[in-house]
């Protein structure tokens, strides 16, 4: 576990040295708000493709070949983003990049081949905190590099520099992680009647546990990519900040993440039950949102990025980790694509949605929304929650 965790970390890491300066290198290109909203989303739609596919894959020839070969894509879809010198070349460059991050999906699988029921939510916990981590460190590296003028940032440092994280991430992959999958059960799962990418997402929002799991997931991400792709637009008219300062302050959410994803996941899970920490994570998310536009001075906006940052980390691991046990062995990595894909489209719909809010209604509305949308989502973990004990009875 804690070689994968390295290669999450170190791939990661190139990934957040995008993030704070994306949306800027799309307005270097006279892009409008919902054009950055779709760019965001591009990443994120070839990823809801791929993830499913790779998924599979992984359970019929192992999660370590879909690790290499999605690393090494990576690492390319970086060094074409750096000689991007047009908004359809970076456009594309996204795209490509968002095709190689559908990897996600069997690292998560690795970690459930790894782990038992009683300690996977901390084992999803510990790839949590390589998100985690990598938002500590790949934005704040990455915002250092572009500098703090947004008018005159250096796009392409940043970009090679990612690529060549993950050409790093790619050669400890190659000479350190070993196959979690074992022949016998890859061999089984190849013999498996092949289901389609649709088929798979209907089978699996239509079970009962499953389905409410994946919409739960959906949901969340889909406000909080939202409130990603449309935060430094945000914080660059409330406060006339440019990739370095955002850099800086994802870099804080990375630290709050990391210390619960990495250090508190498993005690968390242990005293209050997943389905819980569902709930409470819905709440803090809602709460952190809907005090963004209220805050016109710093300590109010650091007090929003703590709720922020604690309600997503102990959602994202948490539905993971109920996921892989309402699965089989045979279809977990599957599954878990299928979970993934949900995710990746929250990501193509989400930034797409808050882009258009942020345009049309003014650039507090992505996170007025989004905190409306999380009430939903505590409704949901709710009533899942007894549905479970019903079906338990």
């Amino acid at each position: 576990m804690l070689i994968l965790f390295l290669i999450v970390l170190v791939d990661l890491i190139g990934f957040g040295i995008i993030i704070p300066l994306l949306p800027f290198y799309a307005e270097y290109f006279d892009a409008s708000p919902s054009t950055v909203g779709i760019l965001m989303a591009i990443y994120s739609l070839t990823q809801f493709i791929a993830a499913p596919y790779l998924g599979r894959l992984s359970d019929k020839y192992g999660r370590r070949p879909i690790l290499l070969f999605s690393l090494a894509g990576a690492s390319l879809s970086y060094v074409l983003m750096g000689f991007a010198d047009s908004l359809i070349l970076l456009f594309l460059a996204r795209a490509f990049g968002g095709f190689m991050a559908g990897n996600i999906g069997a690292a998560f699988a690795y970690i459930a081949d790894v782990t038992t029921a009683e300690n996977r939510a901390k084992g999803m916990g510990l790839i949590g905190a390589a998100f985690g981590l990598g938002f500590i460190i790949g934005p704040a590296i990455g915002g250092i590099l572009a500098g703090p003028d947004a008018a005159n940032a250096n796009y392409q440092l940043p970009a090679f520099a990612a690529a060549g994280l993950s050409g790093i991430a790619f050669i400890m992959a190659l000479f350190m992680l070993k196959e979690s999958l074992s022949e016998e059960v890859r061999k089984r799962n190849a013999a498996l009647p092949k289901k389609k990418q649709l088929a798979l997402f209907v089978e699996g929002l239509t079970r009962p546990i499953l389905g409410p799991l994946i919409l739960v997931t959906f949901l969340s991400t889909f406000v909080f990519a939202g409130m990603e792709a449309t935060f430094a637009m945000w914080s660059e008219r409330q406060y006339g900040w440019g990739p370095e300062q955002n850099g800086y302050l994802f870099a804080f959410v990375g630290i709050i993440s990391a210390i619960i994803q990495g250090g508190a996941m498993g005690r968390l899970a242990k005293k209050f039950g997943e389905r819980k920490l569902i709930i409470q994570g819905g709440i803090s998310l809602a709460a952190g949102l809907a005090l963004i536009p209220f805050s016109a001075e710093l300590p109010m906006l650091i007090v929003a990025m703590v709720f922020l940052a604690f309600g997503f980390s102990i959602i994202n691991p948490s539905l993971n980790s109920l996921v892989s046990q309402n699965v089989g062995e045979n279809e977990r990595g599957g599954m878990l694509g299928v979970t993934r894909s949900a995710s990746t489209l929250a990501r193509v719909l989400g930034p797409t949605w808050a882009g258009f809010l942020f345009a049309m209604l003014g650039r507090d509305w992505p996170y007025y929304g989004g905190a409306a949308v999380m009430f939903i989502v505590v409704i949901l973990a709710i009533q899942l929650g007894r549905r479970d004990m019903r079906s338990a009875n």
